[in-house]
């Protein structure tokens, strides 16, 4: 072990522990979630890559020596690279605005560049975590930025598995667009209609959620690194504040640039907002669909059994030979957890008072938790369950000579009251004369 001391006192850390007294003292005071910024490594790099451009940009600006510089970058590119990211033991959902989280990522670079230049982990001989890996910066900066440019790698990541979602439902449209079932509404019957076209609309579903998404996600690229506390930009020097954006750029590959207040980017977090909503919508349009699953797919005996799901594993302990829509509904599940993100995130919103929303950390973390679970459940939904959908033809069949679509049927040729009057008078069998006899 090794101590390191502070104004509130002497900590214990691991010898071989990156982080310091900072890291310990919000792991200690500030955790309840059970998860640690560890599980986060997304988020890690991208405060790894902000590190790295404030360094680049306080080396031009002559607050730091090429030396420090160096040893800084050297440190942030390992951690980019997915290394000692087992030194983040911080709760990503923790208080004081995202103190915890920048302090870590500020004692691990720290430490690790000291060793780079010789240095025993702890010393904080020659690079200080606060005047120096954080120099120009605020938490409120630096996690703004860090949590925007994890939120859009990951949003890529999502569109391009809801797009091949998306190209499955469309194939299974294409090949259900002969099979004629009947449609509902109102949960009762509806008119003749082929398959294919009820998927075709989930098909323009996902087209709409996916572009509405990519529109809110260009806005994680508006930041305000550079702006300090509360977008004053009071503690950064000039150099630093002119340079920050190319090298954030050169950094990212992105074309980050600023928000047209960043008084506002302290204040306001409806950008965040306008994400979480997307992720919301498009959560809420997968749960109908998986519910219609179910109840297509539903019986198979006393349902609607259009539809048989791929059977992936034993539905019930009691049931021998029960098999159930376990995928459809892991899927709606995750979608219940996105929304419970949602709900979070606009209380962050919400919350915020007077000139820094401190609950931004928790608002990010919430996005980043809905976008990995989507992530993650939408590849098993599309392998597990949409591709192996098969039709059943024959029930669709009788469905589609029902009783209502006839009616609809009739009602083209003889009119609402006439085909309305032979239902009074005979049921099914009035139809059946007013179809025989061209009319009463």
């Amino acid at each position: 072990m090794r101590y390191e001391q502070d104004e509130f006192g002497t900590v214990k850390i691991p010898s071989d522990a990156l982080y310091g007294i900072q890291t310990v003292r919000s792991a200690a005071n500030l955790s309840f979630s059970e998860k640690k910024l560890s599980d986060y490594p997304d988020y890690v790099k991208a405060l790894s890559i902000v590190k790295k451009a404030a360094a680049l940009a306080n080396g031009e600006a002559g607050v730091l020596s090429k030396r420090i510089q160096d040893a800084i970058v050297t440190a942030c590119d390992e951690l980019t690279s997915g290394k000692h990211v087992e030194h983040f033991p911080v709760d990503p959902y923790h208080g004081g605005g995202g103190i915890g989280a920048n302090m870590n990522v500020n004692e691990v670079v720290s430490n690790r560049a000291n060793q780079i230049l010789g240095y025993e982990i702890g010393s904080y001989e020659e690079v200080q975590p606060n005047d120096h890996v954080n120099a120009s910066q605020s938490t409120s900066d630096v996690c703004h930025t860090a949590i925007r440019l994890t939120i859009a790698r990951q949003l890529e990541k999502l569109l391009a598995v809801v797009r091949s979602l998306q190209q499955s439902i469309r194939e299974k449209a294409n090949e259900w667009s002969d099979v004629m079932t009947i449609s509902r509404t109102c949960l009762q019957d509806g008119m003749r209609v082929p398959l294919g076209d009820l998927m075709s609309g989930v098909v323009a579903l996902l087209d709409r959620r996916m572009e509405s998404l990519q529109k809110a996600t260009e806005q994680m690229d508006r930041i305000n690194l550079g702006g300090t506390v509360i977008g004053s930009g009071i503690g950064a020097s000039e150099g630093y504040r002119k340079n920050i954006l190319h090298y954030l750029r050169e950094t990212t590959s992105r074309n980050v640039m600023y928000r047209d207040n960043l008084f506002d980017a302290a204040q306001h977090l409806d950008d965040l907002g306008d994400v979480s909503n997307e992720l919301k919508q498009l959560a809420s349009g997968l749960i109908k669909f998986g519910k219609d699953l179910r109840i297509r797919a539903s019986g198979p005996e006393t349902g609607f059994g259009e539809l048989s799901l791929p059977a992936v594993q034993a539905g019930s302990s009691f049931f021998p030979g029960k098999v159930n829509p376990v995928i459809p509904e892991t899927l709606i599940q995750c979608c219940f957890k996105v929304l419970g993100c949602d709900r979070t995130v606009q209380a962050s919103l919400e919350h915020g008072e007077l000139d820094l929303n401190v609950f931004e950390g928790v608002a990010g973390m919430a996005i980043i938790d809905a976008i990995q679970m989507l992530t993650n459940v939408l590849p098993v939904f599309e392998e597990r369950c949409v591709k192996g959908i098969k039709v059943n033809e024959a029930t669709c069949r009788d469905y589609a000579n029902t009783t209502i679509p006839l009616v609809v049927d009739l009602k083209e040729r003889f009119g609402y009251e006439a085909v309305s009057n032979a239902m009074k008078t005979n049921g099914k069998d009035g139809l059946l004369q007013l179809q025989a006899n061209g009319g009463y």
